[in-house]
C-alpha cells in the first residue's frame, strides 16, 4: 500500500482544511486508518483513526473540530479541519494499519504541512 496524502496549507485560526490521502493497491477498505501529526520539537501524535467498521475516534483536542472520513470506492480518507487553532500547526501524516493473527500491516504516507496563523 501507497499513500499520498495532500491539502495542506496555510490558513488562518477559525478557517477550515481538508486533508486526503489517496491509498493505491488493492483491499483498501480492510485496512484501518490513521490521521497524525508532528509539531515542530514535538513527538508525533494520533488525531483520529478510522477503522474498517467505520468506527472512529479522535484525541481530545480536536474533538468537535475535526472529522475523519473514508471513501473506500475511492480508495481515500479525509479529515475535514474545522475552527482551526494555532496549535494544529504540524505536518501531518496519515497511516494505513490493520493486524491479523502472525503478522501487522502498517504504511505511511509522506507528511502534508498545516500551518495556521494570521
Amino acid at each position: 500500500v501507497q499513500l499520498q496524502a495532500s491539502g495542506g496549507g496555510l490558513v488562518q485560526p477559525g478557517g477550515s482544511l481538508s486533508l486526503s490521502c489517496a491509498a493505491s493497491g488493492s483491499s483498501f477498505s480492510i485496512y484501518n486508518m490513521g490521521w497524525y501529526r508532528q509539531a515542530p520539537g514535538k513527538e508525533r501524535e494520533l488525531v483520529a483513526t478510522i477503522f474498517s467498521s467505520g468506527g472512529t475516534n479522535y484525541v481530545e483536542s480536536v474533538k468537535g473540530r475535526f472529522t475523519i472520513s473514508r471513501d473506500n470506492a475511492k480508495n481515500t480518507v479525509y479529515l475535514q479541519m474545522n475552527s482551526v487553532k494555532p496549535e494544529d500547526t504540524a505536518v501531518y501524516y496519515c497511516r494505513a494499519f490493520r493486524r491479523v493473527v502472525g503478522a501487522t500491516y502498517n504504511y505511511w504516507g509522506q507528511g502534508t504541512l498545516v500551518t495556521v496563523s494570521s
